[in-house]
């Protein structure tokens, strides 16, 4: 029996498109193993957000041939879309596919052997309008489940690739997803997320359906505790939107904004669709609504032009806004987007400051947000055995904040009440309450 490995970069997309593709190959009788094993086919699951994701993805591809010379290697995603001709010219790889057609692969792959030859089928992705339904059947060993719901994005952030790399927006079917859902919860599964390249684009393409209609229907599934969304754009929230998930109880007090900059100019050059006065009063509106939600964002550091006085902005507006977590990344130049040609390109060593005073900033905010809940009980599920402490047990809160908690593996994949007592790095330590 041949056996398949994959190497994944990037975002939550690609984790659930990887896992799609290997309960294909699954079906046609080969066997998933892990990266330390040899294998006959190698698929490098690609990203291209930044010039690491690039770089990450064509070791993987060298590295993949040095392990068994003999083996087929696939590149796949967002690399391999906007840059088919520069994949294709990696030595080692047979086979090149972007972001559609990855239900060929197998079929691809087993083409590739017998005619010993490469095989590139990217295709321009502009006009494409189809979802491309990559649905999973049986999913591994995890207690919280992703739902694709969504493709593309028609937002052309002056810094971004994605829309070249993933196309225009493209939304699932609402029966679709809710018949995945079902399928999710039969199998045990207690809290779904909700993602995609730019949720908050979900059914702009079909006119009569929106975001908040799937998470009311998918709130309607029983079995299914608690439904969580992944980034989405601060511009979704409104007064509308937080009246309807208000009345869906099993929505998570936890949203993502993408923020990228607390400078008004620098988010002008970036293409961005709203000012910080806005975003702070979506935040604010959340919170009216969810005084104890969690928010999260994205910022970029280091753009094109970004003065000091403009770092500061966004540094003060962090601080302001008091998130509970922030993902800082320096600025990345990428090739076909409008940013790349921008004078004042920032040096690396000035990004590097920037990005560590930032992370800085979030540790000492996300520390106050969870230092707010000692002494509260929450509702924990209840994920995997905690690394450091033996009869540890480790989950979200809602509100997506780390808690361990002495308590037997047989309560993974639970929903259990916990007493918050203590906070330790990045988590919150709790006593397990009694039912």
């Amino acid at each position: 029996m041949s056996k398949v490995t994959f190497y994944t970069l990037g975002c939550k997309v690609n984790q659930y498109e990887t896992e799609a593709m290997e309960e294909i190959f699954e079906k046609r009788g080969y066997t998933i193993v892990d990266n330390d094993e040899i294998a006959d086919i190698y698929v490098i699951n690609t990203c291209t957000v930044t010039n690491l994701g690039d770089r990450k993805s064509r070791q993987f591809i060298r590295r993949a041939k040095k392990l068994n010379k003999n083996a087929i290697v696939a590149a796949v995603g967002c690399y391999s879309q906007v840059a088919p001709e520069e994949v294709e010219e990696i030595e080692g790889v047979d086979i090149v596919i972007g972001t559609t057609d990855r239900d060929k692969i197998v079929d691809l792959c087993e083409k590739a052997r017998i005619e010993n030859k490469k095989i590139n089928i990217v295709k321009n992705i502009k006009g494409h309008k189809e979802f491309e339904n990559l649905n999973i059947v049986d999913v591994k060993d995890k207690t919280r489940a992703y739902i694709k719901i969504q493709e593309g994005c028609n937002q052309f952030c002056s810094y971004c690739i994605i829309p070249y790399a993933r196309g225009p927006i493209r939304s699932r079917g609402l029966e679709d997803i809710v018949t995945e859902t079902k399928r999710l919860s039969k199998a045990g599964f207690k809290e779904i997320i909700l993602t995609g390249i730019h949720v908050a684009s979900y059914g702009k393409d079909l006119h009569d359906i929106t975001l908040l209609n799937v998470i009311e229907e998918v709130s309607k599934v029983k079995g299914i505790e608690r439904i969580r969304l992944s980034s989405i754009e601060p511009t979704l929230i409104d007064e509308d939107f937080m009246k309807g998930t208000a009345e869906v109880k099993k929505l998570c007090d936890h949203f993502h904004l993408s923020l990228q900059s607390g400078s008004d100019r620098v988010l002008e050059r970036m293409n961005r669709k709203y000012t910080t006065s806005q975003y702070k009063d979506i935040v604010n509106l959340i919170r009216r609504y969810l005084p104890n939600a969690g928010i999260t964002t994205d910022i970029i550091v280091g753009f094109p032009g970004e003065t000091e006085e403009e770092f500061e902005e966004t540094y003060n507006f962090v601080k302001d806004i008091g998130f509970s977590r922030i993902h800082v990344f320096k600025y990345s130049p990428r090739k076909g987007t409008p940013a790349i040609e921008f004078k004042d390109q920032i040096d690396g060593n000035t990004k590097h400051i920037r990005s560590e005073k930032l992370i800085s900033l979030g540790d000492n905010l996300m520390d106050n947000f969870h230092e707010k809940f000692i002494g509260e009980t929450m509702k924990v599920l209840f994920e995997e055995a905690n690394k450091d402490d033996v009869g540890f047990m480790e989950g979200y809160t809602t509100n997506y904040i780390r808690v361990k908690a002495k308590t037997l593996e047989a309560n993974k994949g639970k929903i259990l009440p916990v007493k918050i007592i203590d906070k330790e790095n990045d988590f919150l330590i709790g006593k397990i309450e009694e039912l």
